[in-house]
């Protein structure tokens, strides 16, 4: 990016604790899920009744961060959040490194079982530096209409020499809210496509230009602009930096007026309005290849994190060592995603 113009349960949580500790937070169980391992709970077992024990056995060969209500198809800023941080813990994640590739790796595994048809578009992103391989990870769940919905993000942060950059805002949040929104896709009624994009490459690799930046999105509208894909999107949401416990949504005018008309009365049907700013700029980001290429397109991004100042015209917490999960919140995830899901459902009755 650049500018200036349900109840949640664990299965193997239930030996060795309360019932409050049953109720506790997303965050919480995730710390007793290190508490608790195996050798802690292997002590009291000659007390364990036979069946409880073959039931925690069964579930025993994988955790996953949460289980979702059967049918369920709405949003959870928690699951959101959880997934963020598992994305923020593979560190530093630019492009062509080692630790995008486990990360790419880990929303693969993610993605499988809900359903859809997952792709690794991969490509050479010919860099300032030099040549760099990249991959967008596309998952399709495919309609009946002939027309398409696309929400994407990126998933890559920017290499900063000597700062240690995890990205927890950009772009550890838009990399878990499209896990989430993943799920949530797998069990929404839709006549249209529906794509999740998750973009690699979309930082500069030295400064921000139309060539040195964006390389994934500017990939995927050409490859998508040759085979007819462009034609067939109704509409494409890309999201990026929507984790700020401050959350204040920019209105971009590079963006689609129908689009942002729609975002924003949606917020205030939801009781969300006050997140949803009205001062335009223009915003620079993965959106904007779409845009150029003719296609209805709107970024939902806060522009705005951490103190301002002539040094961090952004913000201060904006590409530092200072972009950590401390400053990120299930609550402004929650916003956004049921924001999102409310929009892909309105634009599924638009013929």
């Amino acid at each position: 990016m650049h500018s200036y113009n349900t109840t949640v349960l664990r299965p193997g949580f239930f030996l060795g604790l309360s019932i409050s500790n049953l109720q506790t937070s997303p965050e919480t169980v995730l710390n007793l899920r290190h508490k608790y391992n195996r050798r802690n709970l292997l002590r009291p077992l000659s007390k364990v009744p036979l069946s409880l024990l073959l039931f925690l056995g069964y579930f025993s060969h994988r955790l996953p961060a949460y289980v979702h209500a059967p049918g369920a198809a709405t949003f959870q800023g928690t699951a959101a959040l959880a997934d963020t941080r598992h994305a923020v813990s593979f560190g530093e994640r630019p492009s062509g490194s080692d630790a995008i590739a486990q990360l790419r790796n880990w929303i693969s595994l993610e993605l499988k079982p809900l359903g859809g048809q997952l792709a690794l578009d991969s490509f050479t992103g010919q860099t300032p530096t030099g040549p760099v391989p990249m991959a967008n990870i596309i998952l399709k769940f495919p309609g009946t209409s002939g027309k398409a919905v696309v929400v994407s993000g990126h998933y890559d942060t920017k290499r900063i020499p000597m700062v240690h950059f995890v990205g927890a805002n950009d772009a550890g949040s838009s990399t878990g809210f499209l896990m989430e929104f993943a799920r949530v896709a797998s069990k929404m009624p839709h006549s249209d496509d529906i794509y999740v994009v998750f973009f690699d490459g979309e930082e500069a690799v030295v400064n921000w230009t139309a060539t040195d930046s964006c390389y994934g999105s500017r990939h995927l509208a050409s490859k998508w602009g040759a085979d007819g894909t462009l034609s067939r999107i109704k509409a494409l949401i890309n999201i990026d930096m929507i984790g700020d416990k401050d959350l204040d949504i920019s209105e971009d005018d590079n963006s689609s007026q129908s689009l942002r008309s729609m975002v924003w009365q949606i917020a205030e049907k939801l009781g969300d309005a006050k997140y949803f700013r009205h001062d335009p700029g223009a915003i620079s980001d993965d959106h904007n290849p779409f845009v150029d290429s003719g296609v209805n397109a709107i970024d939902i991004i806060d522009l705005d994190y951490g103190p301002r100042s002539s040094q961090y015209p952004v913000g201060a917490y904006w590409h530092t060592a200072l972009d950590t999960m401390d400053k990120l919140s299930a609550h402004s995830l929650q916003v956004v995603g049921d924001v999102v899901v409310e929009l892909v459902k309105e634009l599924q009755q638009q013929s």
